[in-house]
């Protein structure tokens, strides 16, 4: 929800970024010796999963340090970062930020326990299916 101080950020900034994102890979001309982002895709997954991991570690430990006093501001900036190298992996994987809130939106009005639940349920019957449960 946006507040006066703090617009929403639109699926429009998303895209725009998801667009600078892709043009960055190799096979679109990105420069993996002047660009950060095609630097990691060329590096390949593990080099966008470390960073994704890394970013998620320091949103935990901005909010922690928030816990005792410290700066929210510092859980915007790690939250930021964990955003947009998680971007970097949906490129690479041929997905889009869109793709992210339309599954946002399909949970919207679903319980986190009831998802849960569907889910299970839902691995179960594949699991059945493919002969893996008796």
């Amino acid at each position: 929800m946006s507040t006066p101080e703090t617009p929403a950020l639109s699926q429009d900034s998303l895209a725009r970024l998801a667009q600078v994102i892709e043009s960055r890979k190799t096979a679109n001309g990105g420069d993996p010796e002047k660009s950060y982002v095609a630097r990691l895709l060329h590096k390949g997954p593990d080099a966008f999963l470390k960073k994704i991991g890394e970013e998620a570690t320091e949103v935990v430990m901005a909010a922690k340090d928030a816990d005792h006093g410290g700066d929210t501001g510092k859980i915007l900036y790690e939250v930021a970062d964990l955003w947009f190298h998680s971007m970097i992996a949906l490129a690479h994987y041929g997905l889009t930020p869109a793709q992210v809130l339309a599954e946002l939106e399909r949970r919207e009005g679903t319980g986190g326990l009831e998802e849960k639940a569907l889910r299970k349920a839902q691995q179960r019957a594949l699991q059945e299916e493919k002969g893996v449960l008796p």
